[in-house]
């Protein structure tokens, strides 16, 4: 499955002066992981984000974006942003943002 590489060109800019980022192929797009941990994704052409239990409900309620689910069963505390949702830079920005300050309050692995 092919997916958007610019989108990944684009989170890899936001993420360039993080520390502890590691970008790693999977599930047939790219991940980005921090401590072991993922953050955020490309799947597709949609944005994966990894944004807790906490902040699920209100993430989905967004437009543009729903639970991700690859298999037939959600992934919880994740969503999926379209492309419509990340046009912007500073929209794109912020659900990186959420997955990154996510994935650092869980242990490192």
């Amino acid at each position: 499955m092919a997916y958007d590489q610019n989108l990944e060109a684009r989170i890899r800019m936001i993420l360039e002066n993080e520390t502890g980022v590691v970008e790693k192929k999977m599930f047939g797009g790219v991940g980005f992981l921090v401590n072991g941990n993922m953050a955020c994704g490309v799947h597709g052409n949609d944005l994966i984000a990894r944004v807790g239990l906490e902040n699920h409900a209100a993430s989905v309620a967004k437009p543009h974006v729903k639970e991700f689910d690859m298999t037939g069963h959600p992934m919880a505390g994740w969503v999926q942003v379209s492309p419509a949702g990340i046009t912007r830079d500073e929209d794109l920005f912020e659900w990186v943002r959420k997955g990154m300050y996510y994935a650092k309050t869980l242990p490192a692995k």
